[in-house]
């Protein structure tokens, strides 16, 4: 009776806390007995049944032979390790030591009907010793179309485990943000269960996230397979992880998880659909943040000048000197000026001493020094030839 309910940490993981949970469960159920209501005792790990794959023609998990098997990345002498659930054989090839699986095949489990594949590869490509950089070149992939700058990164999931409307299935959903924003996209984890046996997961589950008017009427405003060219999404292990653009507008937007029904992929399913309603509150469109600020392309002798200046190691004269060039280069611009004398401090205020020497310490941006010295010839306070 070892199941113990962790508690504590953050909700990102509720996720592990639950597997955490499951597996230890799991574990129990071969490694030890209660004794009060089962007196057989503990069951050794050595038992046949150990790692059986649930209870439908399962076998234990074990290493079966061993093969020297080709794939495009070479030939490998590997131990094949396999397992039996829902009338399917499992396979994964594997070498001593090394870091990948070389090839598998396995499919998944199910308590009725046709065991879909769940996954098949092979090791394609693999080099020893690298070090020269594989990512050169690489380009990152770029945000999605639509995808607005500023969108929310890190936030809380929302839970959901609701029954369809008529009860035919369980949804278990998380989605995030809890209020996404316009042109922001939503994240979805959602779980297909039986509503007889919550942790059994269903099979070959067609479906597609519809968004519906208030009225809930349909044909809905918008489906995402249709959006993607196709007529459903569909998951062959009931579990799908991905990501939608929101399109609504500001306020509460119904979505609609539809369920057509479970089949292989491209066959219509047999049976009336089902669905479950989740409303969403939407943000507004997000303001685009401004444009970067650019450097002003000033050279570094200026702001030794300034900060020469600022300690009063140069005249004002050769100051000026340096605004000159800035201004005769358009790196700075300003309306036109009757010329200044230039040979002493008088009528250049004492601030603009600071600011050139926080400019020459990196304390304020090229654009704010150089919005002062504009705002004082534009107001006839510094003159310059």
């Amino acid at each position: 009776m070892i199941a113990p309910e962790p508690s504590g940490g953050s909700s990102e993981l509720s996720t592990y806390r639950g597997a955490y949970k499951i597996s230890i469960a799991w574990l129990s159920a071969y490694a030890t007995k209660n004794i009060a209501v089962d007196s057989s005792g503990e069951k050794a790990f050595a038992s046949p049944s150990w790692g059986k794959i649930a209870n439908i023609g399962g076998q234990q998990i074990i290493p079966s032979s061993l093969e020297t098997i080709a794939v495009p990345a070479g030939i490998y002498d590997t131990i094949r390790i396999q397992w039996k659930t829902g009338g399917k054989i499992s396979e994964v090839w594997v070498v001593d030591d090394f870091p990948y699986p070389i090839k598998a095949s396995t499919w998944t489990q199910v308590s009725e009907g046709i065991a879909p594949q769940e996954y098949e590869f092979q090791l394609l490509d693999y080099k020893e010793n690298v070090n020269s950089n594989p990512f050169t070149g690489i380009t990152p992939t770029p945000v999605g179309e639509g995808v607005a700058e500023g969108c929310t990164q890190h936030y809380d999931l929302v839970d959901i485990k609701k029954t369809t409307k008529n009860h035919k299935y369980i949804i278990d959903l998380r989605y995030g943000p809890p209020d996404p924003a316009s042109g922001c996209e939503i994240e979805w984890f959602i779980s297909f269960k039986k509503p007889a046996d919550e942790t059994e997961f269903l099979n070959q589950v067609q479906y597609d996230i519809f968004v519906v008017d208030d009225k809930l009427t349909l044909p809905p405003i918008r489906t995402i397979a249709g959006e993607d060219g196709r007529d459903f999404l569909y998951s062959q292990s009931g579990q799908v992880h991905f990501s939608t653009i929101v399109k609504e507008n500001a306020g509460t937007a119904h979505y609609v998880i539809w369920v057509y029904g479970l089949a292989p992929n491209f066959v219509v399913p047999p049976g009336e659909p089902d669905w479950l309603q989740i409303d969403i509150p939407i943000e507004g469109k997000l303001t685009p943040p401004p444009p970067p600020e650019t450097s002003l392309d000033i050279p570094s002798w200026i702001k030794n000048n300034a900060g020469w200046w600022a300690n009063d190691q140069i005249e004002d004269s050769d100051f000026v000197s340096g605004l000159q060039f800035l201004i005769n280069q358009g790196i700075m611009k300003i309306p036109a000026t009757t010329p200044g004398s230039g040979g002493s401090s008088d009528g250049i205020p004492s601030w603009i001493k600071n600011n050139a020497g926080w400019w020459a310490n990196g304390q304020i941006s090229d654009k704010d020094f150089v919005s002062g010295i504009q705002y004082l010839i534009e107001n006839g306070i510094m003159k310059i030839a």
